[in-house]
């Protein structure tokens, strides 16, 4: 079992900078991929990025490429979404996942955890 809680939500004006943080608990954080995914109101929940047990790999969306930047921690059991230059379509509930395949993984259905999530408001 894997507890995950995500942090550093908030109201941000276009153009700034956020930086979500996602502590995890329970099991080895260092044998499990970690995701971040967003969902907007009235719309699916989407892959946003992901990053290998080590930290080596990383992939991202298209729509936040260049924009955000996943890393982790193994030795504080976190893992980060650096977000800068929101954009107002970035408002959503954002969350972590994970799950302990070894490959990065875009499906929200391959991933075993979640964590409740936490609001990012974009103002334009």
């Amino acid at each position: 079992q894997v507890q995950l809680v995500e942090a550093g939500g908030g109201l941000v004006q276009a153009g700034g900078s956020l930086r979500l943080s996602c502590a995890a608990s329970g099991r080895i954080f260092s044998s499990y991929t970690m995701g971040w995914f967003r969902q907007a109101p009235g719309k699916d929940r989407e892959f946003v990025a992901a990053i290998s047990r080590s930290g080596s790999s990383t992939d991202y969306a298209d729509s936040v490429k260049g924009r955000f930047t996943i890393s982790r921690d193994n030795a504080k059991n976190t893992v980060y979404l650096q977000m800068n230059s929101l954009k107002p379509e970035d408002t959503a509930v954002y969350y972590c996942a994970t799950h302990n395949y070894g490959t990065i993984r875009y499906a929200a259905s391959n991933y075993d955890y979640w964590g409740p999530g936490t609001q990012v408001t974009v103002s334009s």
